[in-house]
């Protein structure tokens, strides 16, 4: 068996990783692993190289608030990427095409790969999304960052005609369909899939904008 990287082979050389940020990619590789529920806390503090057992509970109080961390420390990773392309659609005119909606809300995590190409935080959110059951659109079960918090209102302006649930639904849906693909996809070999990855990536996105926009078909009595 290949032997696991240091949480620290995420971190960019001449950077000092604390005790929290090393926390957190340790449970987030170890739940994108096993699922949520699939790591105790002293696995994830022994994989952090924590000597105290009780890290995890100490820095994060929970594994609910270990979770929470991980979203934070990932969303705050993607405001500024989000903020240049929202900045970039309005100099545009772009703020209401769905294509250029979803692009903002999804492309940035292409970006989130640990030192062998991997997509922990896309295995940890795909865990994440399969248990949801919220039906608030956008709840993504940590903090609100302000570019994706626009960038979520945009959406749901833009599929205005869906009622919440469904739009949510949607959401959740699209989310799996790209994460999916990182997972899968993103870093392999062209012949281990008959296609590249650009390719691949395009035709799902394509897909992602025909199933959140579509309007719903079925009639009062049917839903």
């Amino acid at each position: 068996m290949a032997e696991e990287k240091d949480v620290l082979s995420d971190v960019p050389s001449g950077e000092i990783m604390d005790a929290k940020s090393r926390l957190i990619l340790a449970g987030e590789q170890l739940f994108a692993k096993g699922g949520i529920h699939g790591a105790s806390m002293r696995e994830i503090a022994t994989r952090a190289g924590q000597g105290n057992h009780a890290a995890v509970q100490y820095h994060f109080g929970s594994r609910e608030g270990l979770v929470r961390a991980i979203f934070d420390y990932r969303m705050e990773q993607m405001e500024e990427a989000r903020g240049m392309m929202l900045a970039r659609a309005e100099k545009e005119g772009r703020l209401k095409d769905a294509r250029t909606i979803l692009e903002i809300i999804l492309l940035p995590q292409l970006d989130l790969h640990d030192a062998d190409g991997h997509h922990s935080y896309a295995s940890f959110l795909s865990q994440y999304l399969l248990q949801s059951r919220s039906p608030e659109f956008g709840d993504f079960g940590g903090s609100e960052p302000p570019n994706l918090t626009r960038a979520l209102r945009l959406l749901r302006e833009r599929v205005d005609y869906l009622p919440p649930y469904v739009a949510q639904r949607r959401l959740i849906s699209i989310s799996l369909m790209f994460l999916n693909i990182l997972v899968r996809h993103h870093g392999t070999d062209h012949a281990d899939f008959g296609e590249s990855f650009e390719v691949a990536l395009e035709d799902t996105m394509e897909q992602i904008v025909m199933v959140m926009s579509m309007p719903l078909r079925l009639g009062p009595e049917r839903r």
